[in-house]
Formats: structure tokens, C-alpha cells, sequence
């Protein structure tokens, strides 16, 4: 059986015989606040925490991260780099190139970042879902992890990958041990929104799966809250790349499709889609059409487990 603080008391001794500085990618997600902490632990303020506002993140997300790592007295660094990513997503609809051209910014950023703090070692929150989807000499590639087939060929950074081997779920034990205000925060993709945004992941239809992740979360929570349904593991919602005629007041609209997802899974290696109530489904449909009247007119509920599809769409 997985025990957490015998794994936390092995890793940060290996990590304490690491000769040098590192910089951690921190993107709010659960695995990167892991690694960050672990590591810092270790090697204390030789390590710095960055977390890159990619203008791919959650509603309110850099302002929330930015309290978590100063709460945790992590040594950290808020880099806003919306404009590089929006100019190197442009043109891009392609999946995998998504994830690669992501990767490949971040690794920039943090080698730039590294050398300014004069680090020699990255450190990231890679775990084994990560790895084993993003294929190697025996597995297919079912998409690209951006830390790991999103890597570019050639890096000045050396990795550190704490949690290399384990499973969401083993993360979270981690998580609680070291008392983390994340352990229970749902999973979010390292290339961010780019991959809800399907097609071209331009600002404005960034902005606008943005505002329906928001309100998809935070009406699953109140509806959890109040006892109406059993919160999921991973629920978020999706742009689809087509618009469909609808009716706003007396006018024909020609707005565009925005896709719930919500499943089950235990360690994200298969998932079962979650059962919403109606109800629920209702309010998140109303408040999406609502909010966005001028740009959304169709919400639609995805009912597909993994396999065959995945978690996230892209």
C-alpha cells in the first residue's frame, strides 16, 4: 500500500543531494504544488516557483495561485506571458501541435527564468498518466503531455520529476500529508484552456470557454454543496468549432456550441461520465446562454466514458 510520508521523507532526502538551483513550473494544478513544495523542502531557496500566466488559465486563476504560494511560503515569480502564447497559437487548430508549441514556450520561458535565477535544474509535476499517454518506443501516443512530448528535443535545463511514478490519486495522499489547500482541487491540463477551445485558440474564444469553465464549476460545486449530487473528479466545459442557428427574444441568433464534460475516475486512466441532474444541467445551460447571449446559443452534455474518448477533448 502507497504510504505518503514515507514516500515524502525518501523523495526530499534524494532531492537535498541535488547540487545547485532549480526553477519549478507551477501552474495551480494539484501535481506542479506537489512537486513545488516537496522540492522546496529540499533545497529551500534555491529553489524558485514560477508560475506563467499563459492567457490559457482559469477565471481568476493567477490572482488564486499567487495566494496559495505565497500562503506556503514558496519563493515565487508570476511571469504574464499572454501575448508570446497568443502570437505562437495563432493559425494553430491541430491537437498535438497545440501541446507541442505550449510545451515548447514554456521550456523558453523557464530556461530564460533559470538563467536569470542561475538554475541549472527543472523541475516538474510530471506523473505516470502523463508519460504513458504520451506514448514511447512500445505505447501509442494518445496526445502529447506538454511536459513530456511537448518537450523540445534539447533543453539547458536538467529535469527533476518527483512524482514521475505515481497516480492522481497517490498525488493526493501527498497532497493531504503535506497539507495542501489544493489536495482536493479538481485536475487542470498544462496547456490550459488552448485544449477547451477547439480550433484556433484565439483570445476572444478563449475568453468565452473561460467564462463557461467558470460557471460550470462553480454551479457543479453549489450543487454539490447543497447535497444534490456526488461532486465529480474533473468537470469543465469545452468550445466546439461550429455554430448552430437558435432564437434570442424574437431574433434569429447564429452563436456557437459549448460542451459540459464531468466524469468519474479514480487515477484518470479511465473515467465514467458523471450523472448530473437535470436540473443542474438546466441552471449551467441558462446561466452559459445567459451570460453570453451574444456569442453562445447551444449547450450540449457529453456523455462518453474512457475509453473511448478522453478526459479533455483535445
Amino acid at each position: 500500500m502507497f504510504d505518503p510520508e514515507k514516500f515524502i521523507e525518501e523523495k526530499i532526502e534524494e532531492i537535498k543531494q541535488v547540487e545547485g538551483k532549480a526553477v519549478v513550473g507551477c501552474s495551480g494544478g494539484v501535481d506542479s504544488t506537489v512537486a513545488a513544495v516537496m522540492v522546496g523542502k529540499a533545497l529551500g531557496d534555491d529553489l524558485l516557483a514560477i508560475y506563467v500566466d499563459t492567457g490559457y488559465m482559469r477565471k481568476d486563476e493567477t490572482e488564486n495561485m499567487d495566494d496559495i504560494l505565497e500562503h506556503m511560503g514558496i519563493n515565487h515569480k508570476i511571469v504574464h506571458a499572454q501575448d508570446e502564447f497568443y502570437d505562437a497559437m495563432e493559425g494553430v487548430i491541430d491537437p498535438e501541435e497545440k501541446r507541442k508549441i505550449i510545451g515548447n514556450k514554456f521550456i523558453d520561458i523557464f530556461e530564460r527564468e533559470a538563467e536569470d535565477f542561475g538554475a541549472d535544474y527543472l523541475v516538474q509535476g510530471t506523473i505516470a498518466p502523463d508519460w504513458i499517454e504520451s506514448g514511447d518506443e512500445v505505447r501509442d501516443t494518445i496526445k502529447s503531455h506538454h511536459n513530456v512530448g511537448g518537450l523540445p528535443e534539447e533543453m539547458g535545463l536538467d529535469l527533476i520529476e518527483p512524482l514521475y511514478d505515481l497516480y492522481k490519486d497517490e498525488v493526493r495522499k501527498v497532497a493531504r500529508e503535506l497539507g495542501l489547500p489544493t489536495a482536493e482541487k479538481q485536475p487542470f491540463p498544462g496547456p490550459g484552456l488552448a485544449i477547451r477551445v477547439m480550433g484556433e485558440a484565439t483570445p476572444e474564444r478563449t475568453e468565452i470557454v473561460r467564462e463557461a469553465c467558470h460557471i460550470v464549476e462553480t454551479e457543479i460545486d453549489k450543487a454539490v454543496e447543497n447535497d444534490e449530487m456526488e461532486r465529480p473528479w474533473q468537470y469543465f466545459a469545452v468550445l466546439l468549432p461550429v455554430k448552430t442557428v437558435g432564437v434570442q427574444g424574437d431574433k434569429r441568433a447564429y452563436g456557437h456550441t459549448v460542451a459540459v464534460r464531468a466524469v468519474q475516475s479514480l487515477d484518470a486512466m479511465t473515467a465514467n461520465f458523471s450523472n448530473i441532474p437535470m436540473n443542474v444541467l438546466e441552471r449551467i445551460s441558462t446561466k452559459i446562454t445567459n451570460k453570453m447571449k451574444d456569442k453562445v446559443n447551444r449547450v450540449v452534455y457529453d456523455v462518453t466514458n474512457k475509453p473511448p474518448g478522453t478526459i479533455e477533448w483535445e
